[in-house]
C-alpha cells in the first residue's frame, strides 16, 4: 500500500479554527485537481462529525489530511476518519510538495483575534475538566474512604469477642507477636503477658446456669479493661473462661494489675505472668515466652488457684518465679 503523505495538520479547538481546516481541504482538493463540487457537499458531512468529535469544546483535536494512492482523508483524534475525496490521477510530486509549503504558512499565519479566542475557549475547557476531576477525586475519596472504613469494621468484628466485646484469639496471635517482636528489637521497655483462669467456672454454669456464667465473663471483661491503658495495652479472651493481657509494663506493673484483678473477682482467678526486658537472652523465641506465661499460670492453678506466678525471662543465671498470693506484697517473693 502506498505511504500516505501529511498535507496539513491542526488542533482544532474552537469554530473558526474548524471553518479554517474545511476551507484548507476544499482549497487543498482544487490545488490537486479534484471535484471542488463533490467535495464542497461531503465536507458537511465531515464537519458534522468534528462537531460531533467535540472540536468546538475548547478542547484540542488533533486533525489531519492526508493522501495517499489518490485518496484525500481527513483523520482527527486517532480514532475517526473520513474520506473526503477520490483525485482522477495522482498528481505529481513536486505540485504536492508546493501545497504542503502553502498550507504551512497559511496556517502559521494565525489572526491575533482568533489567537484569543482559542486560548480563552481552551482556558474554559480546561478549567471544566478541572473541575470535573476534583469532583470525580472527591467522590472516589468518598469511595475510598467508605471502603477504608467498611474493611476496619469487618476487621474489628473477625479480631472482636462476640460475646465480652475483648479481642479474641486471631487478634491475639497478631498483636503479642508485633509487640514482642518489636520490645526484643528495641530493648527500650519490658514487656508482660497474663493468662488468666477463671477458677471453678465449669461449677458456676453448672449451678446457676449459662446466663450468669456470661455475666461472669463479660464482669472480668469490665474488670480487665479497667486495668489496662487505652490504645496502649491489650485485653483478650481466647474463649471458655480463659483471658489474656499484653501490657507494656515490668513485673512490678504486671503484680500491681494482677493484684488488681485478684481484689475484684475476690481471688476466684489464677494468673500466670511472664516480663521481657533489657537483660532478657537475646535468643528467646515468641513460642518460649507464651510458654513461661502458661507455665506460669499453671503453676498458680496447682498451688491452690487464686493467686499469682510471674516469671522473668532473664538470663539463666537471674530466673526466678515468684508468686502472689491474696493481700501479699508483690516486692515479697518466695
Amino acid at each position: 500500500m502506498p505511504e500516505a503523505v501529511e498535507l496539513l495538520k491542526q488542533n482544532l479547538t474552537i469554530d473558526p479554527d474548524l471553518r479554517s481546516f474545511v476551507h484548507f481541504v476544499l482549497e487543498s482538493i482544487d490545488k490537486l485537481g479534484g471535484n471542488i463540487f463533490g467535495a464542497s457537499l461531503a465536507a458537511l458531512d465531515l464537519t458534522q462529525q468534528l462537531l460531533n468529535a467535540g472540536v468546538t469544546t475548547g478542547r484540542p483535536v488533533p486533525v489531519s489530511l492526508l493522501l495517499r494512492d489518490k485518496q484525500m482523508m481527513v483523520l482527527w483524534d486517532r480514532q475517526g476518519s473520513f474520506k473526503i475525496a477520490t483525485l482522477p490521477e495522482m498528481p505529481p510530486q513536486e505540485t504536492i510538495a508546493q501545497l504542503c509549503i502553502y498550507l504551512r504558512s497559511s496556517t502559521a499565519a494565525a489572526d491575533p483575534e482568533i489567537l484569543l479566542q482559542r486560548n480563552a475557549e481552551m482556558e474554559r475547557h480546561f478549567a471544566e475538566v478541572r473541575i470535573r476531576a476534583e469532583k470525580e477525586m472527591e467522590i472516589l475519596q468518598q469511595a475510598l474512604n467508605t471502603g477504608k472504613y467498611k474493611l476496619l469494621e469487618v476487621v474489628h468484628q473477625a479480631e472482636t469477642d462476640a460475646l465480652t466485646g475483648l479481642l479474641n484469639r486471631r487478634a491475639f496471635d497478631e498483636k503479642l507477636k508485633q509487640t514482642f517482636l518489636h520490645t526484643m528489637r528495641q530493648r527500650n521497655s519490658p514487656l508482660s503477658l497474663l493468662f488468666l483462669d477463671l477458677d471453678h467456672f465449669k461449677k458456676i454454669n453448672d449451678d446457676f446456669g449459662h446466663q450468669v456464667g456470661d455475666e461472669h465473663l463479660n464482669r472480668t471483661a469490665d474488670i480487665l479493661r479497667k486495668i489496662i491503658r487505652v490504645d496502649v495495652d491489650f485485653a483478650f479472651r481466647f474463649g471458655g473462661d480463659e483471658f489474656a493481657v499484653v501490657l507494656f509494663g515490668d513485673f512490678q506493673l504486671a503484680c500491681d494489675k494482677a493484684r488488681q484483678v485478684l481484689r475484684s473477682l475476690e481471688s476466684k482467678v489464677s494468673i500466670g505472668i511472664a516480663t521481657i526486658n533489657q537483660d532478657t537472652q537475646n535468643d528467646l523465641s515468641l513460642e518460649e515466652f507464651i510458654r513461661r506465661a502458661d507455665n506460669a499460670l499453671y503453676e498458680a492453678k496447682h498451688r491452690g488457684r487464686g493467686q499469682v506466678v510471674s516469671h522473668f525471662c532473664m538470663s539463666q543465671a537471674h530466673q526466678r518465679c515468684p508468686y502472689l498470693r491474696p493481700g501479699m506484697d508483690p516486692e515479697r517473693h518466695d
